[in-house]
């Protein structure tokens, strides 16, 4: 029979054991999701975050060419960064989720952060309602109803579980910019990070500028994706309504090993 000692040294010997596991499959996972030899597959899951009629019929409406944008966004840029990828992300559609992530507090501590990423990952691991392929990341959209409403909570991507939050707005109108803010948290997961003065929301001047030596400098005419807004004057930036309006720029194009 095991001596006390002995059952808490192999208790704790198998508890390393999974530890060590699951960093080197967040680690593979990581890798495998930069390496760019094969496409990407993102499957897109919708929450209807508000239980509203209107915001449920939006998310009953929903098809995979609302989210054509993402992938279009990322071939055009993966061409001007010489990525030999045909189709470098593929994005899916799955069913509604009915389950509610866990919720983030405001201002949350270091040690809330780290708990809330750890339940958002259980969680995912739990709820995933995807039948198909595995996907390499997951993005929760949680729509809301634009009726009395004109802002929406931070969302938020996370690069350990490649896990996406998305809040978006269930109307047709937002689409662009929905689309806009789900690629920001995709290239999160893929270890970009922001360009944008946290205090401000403004553009971080080199990186979070589309053009930073354009001459006048103001306005930009186009958006850098990690940066978020659209720099019309040195304190005025508007977020981008497409896409189209935004690239990505060539630090965050390294971050995701584009350079």
């Amino acid at each position: 029979m095991l001596s006390a000692r002995t059952f808490r040294r192999l208790r704790i010997s198998v508890l390393l054991l999974i530890l060590l596991v699951v960093l080197l499959n967040t680690w593979l996972s990581r890798v495998r999701s930069t390496d760019w030899q094969d496409s990407l597959w993102v499957v897109v899951y919708p929450l209807n975050s508000d239980g509203r009629a209107d915001t449920q019929r939006y998310v009953e409406s929903l098809g995979a060419e609302q989210f054509s944008a993402v992938s279009q966004f990322f071939t055009r840029e993966a061409q001007r960064y010489g990525v030999p990828l045909e189709d470098p992300v593929i994005v899916q559609l799955a069913d509604q989720m009915a389950q509610q992530p866990p919720e983030l507090a405001q201002n949350p501590s270091r040690f809330e952060s780290v708990r809330w990423s750890l339940a958002m990952r259980w969680w995912a691991w739990r709820h995933d309602n995807w039948v198909g392929p595995a996907p390499d990341v997951r993005i929760f959209v949680r729509y809301h109803s634009p009726q009395g409403r004109d802002s929406l909570a931070h969302s938020l991507g996370l690069q350990k579980g490649l896990i996406g939050l998305v809040n978006a707005f269930a109307d047709a109108r937002y689409e662009g910019q929905n689309a806009m803010v789900a690629v920001h948290e995709l290239l999160h997961t893929l270890g970009a990070t922001d360009k944008y003065d946290p205090a401000s929301g403004y553009p971080l001047w080199p990186d979070g500028f589309a053009q930073p030596g354009k001459v006048p400098r103001y306005p930009q005419l186009q958006a850098e994706v990690m940066a978020g807004r659209l720099p019309l004057s040195e304190h005025q930036a508007v977020m981008p309504q497409t896409l189209d309006d935004v690239v990505l720029g060539p630090l965050s194009a390294a971050e995701i090993n584009w350079r």
